[in-house]
C-alpha cells in the first residue's frame, strides 16, 4: 500500500485538518506526493514573478495557516504525462466527493467539468472551496 515519505508528510502537516484526510486517505489507493501545502510572502511573489500562480501574497489560498491549498502529484512525477494528472484529479475528485468535501482543482477552476476552457492550468493544485 502506497504511503507518504517524510518530506510529504510535513508539507501536509501545513495544511487544514480536511485536505490531510483528503490526501492521507488518497494515497492508500493512488501513489502520490505531496509538492507543497503552506507557502510564504517570498516563495508566492517568486511564483507570480514566474508565472507559476496569478495570485499576488496574501491572497492565495496557499498563503494561509493552516493552508486550505496543496499541490499534489501522482507518483512517480512525470510532468509530461498530463493525462495522469487528469485522472489522478478525477480520483481525488470521487474520494472527496465521498467525504462530502468540497474541493476545487487548478485544471478546472470553475468546476463545471470542462477543462478546455481554462486560461490557466495548474494541473497539481487542489484546494478547499469555502
Amino acid at each position: 500500500m502506497p504511503h507518504f515519505s517524510i518530506n510529504s508528510s510535513a508539507r501536509l502537516n501545513t495544511c487544514h485538518v480536511d485536505l490531510q484526510r483528503l490526501f492521507n486517505r488518497v494515497v492508500r489507493d493512488f501513489d502520490c506526493t505531496i509538492l507543497e501545502g503552506h507557502r510564504g510572502e517570498m516563495a508566492q511573489t517568486e511564483y507570480v514573478r514566474t508565472g507559476k500562480s496569478k495570485v499576488p501574497y496574501p491572497h492565495s489560498k496557499h498563503n494561509f495557516e493552516p493552508s486550505f491549498a496543496v499541490d499534489v502529484a501522482p507518483y512517480p512525477i512525470d510532468w509530461s504525462d498530463h493525462e495522469r494528472f487528469y485522472f489522478f484529479a478525477g480520483f481525488v475528485k470521487g474520494i472527496a466527493a465521498s467525504m462530502d468535501l468540497s474541493i476545487r482543482w487548478g485544471g478546472d477552476w470553475d468546476s463545471d467539468t470542462q477543462v478546455k476552457d481554462q486560461t490557466f492550468m495548474d494541473l497539481p493544485h487542489f484546494e478547499l472551496v469555502s
